[in-house]
């Protein structure tokens, strides 16, 4: 029986570009346009643009909306000002990671947390179980997502914008905030997932397809291409970036994942997992996730390979692909 997957709503984009589709958490995505090569480069040289619309979107609203997040997130949400966020994880019991995720501040009672795709409905269930004067509401697939990323993505991002007099100026790292684009309204958040400057871009479903075509098409001088997940997978690793799932998991801590210092520790106030991981920061973790580089001519060790000292086993590759740049 086959297991039925979400259309991006800027699947009609994908096929006129002649993108290579696959299933991804759940989604129909686009794994490469161009070629995988081509676009890794583009995005280290000049930018890229990627769908990622499957990316879940959470609101935390009320008065109790800080206090319920500072019992749930490992980074302490107190210290965002409106309109900053930072990453942090969502942990369980025992300190291991169910998600990682961004948390946006977007006013004094007002969150936003952009979550995994294959983690959504577990987040939004274990958050509503806070009934405290806050409200949880997450909608997966009534918004479309876009990320600009690469060195040219801040002299795009300007020309995307310059008509828009009530925000003339490109967001901060880990800042957000309201743009007009192409005559919709679109929330900017300057993050990302490949190592370069970048913007992660959302707005309402159906103009999607219309803000996906103008950023092409603004972006072309400056050579920015339509890039997929193939790429995307080998610029977060060259960049050290985690995948849940894979590098992170319920059965691994922020400490053992080498993220601790994603974790705040000098609030006073209970969080999630917090028994755990202090243990660890304080005593060490029993094992720890590193980088390790392959020798060149040969094909890169994946996911699940073992690792051996001579017969012994001590350790498995969470994460492995090779490294255009």
């Amino acid at each position: 029986m086959s297991v039925p997957v979400s259309e991006s709503p800027l699947n009609s984009c994908h096929q006129a570009l002649g993108a290579r589709m696959i299933p991804f958490a759940g989604w129909n995505l686009p794994v490469e346009y161009s070629g995988l090569l081509s676009e890794h480069k583009a995005t280290r040289q000049a930018a890229g643009l990627f769908d990622i619309s499957h990316m879940g979107q959470i609101r935390a609203t009320g008065q109790g909306a800080l206090a319920a997040l500072e019992v749930l997130l490992a980074n302490d949400p107190a210290k965002l000002k409106d309109g900053e966020g930072h990453y942090t994880f969502l942990l369980n019991d025992h300190g291991g990671v169910i998600d990682d995720l961004f948390l946006y501040r977007l006013r004094p009672d007002d969150f936003l947390l952009v979550v995994n795709a294959s983690r959504h409905a577990e987040d939004l269930a274990l958050l509503s179980k806070q009934k405290s004067n806050v409200s949880f509401v997450g909608s997966p697939g009534s918004t479309a997502g876009m990320a600009l990323q690469g060195p040219r993505a801040p002299a795009i991002l300007s020309k995307l914008i310059q008509g828009d007099l009530s925000n003339p100026s490109i967001p901060q790292r880990n800042h957000i905030s309201n743009y007009t684009i192409a005559g919709h309204l679109v929330l900017v958040g300057a993050t990302g997932y490949t190592g370069e400057e970048g913007y992660e871009f959302f707005m309402e479903r159906k103009a999607g397809p219309k803000i996906w075509g103008h950023i092409l098409a603004t972006g072309k001088s400056e050579g920015l291409l339509p890039c997929g997940l193939g790429a995307r997978d080998s610029l977060r690793l060259e960049a050290g970036f985690p995948l849940n799932g894979q590098d992170l998991s319920p059965e691994i801590t922020p400490v053992e994942a080498g993220l601790g210092f994603f974790v705040d520790l000098t609030r006073p106030r209970p969080f999630l997992g917090r028994t755990t991981v202090e243990a660890q920061k304080q005593s060490g973790a029993p094992r720890v996730c590193i980088g390790i580089q392959g020798a060149a001519g040969h094909p890169p060790p994946r996911h699940d390979y073992p690792v051996f000292r001579g017969d012994q086993r001590i350790g498995v590759i969470t994460s492995g692909v090779p490294s255009p740049t």
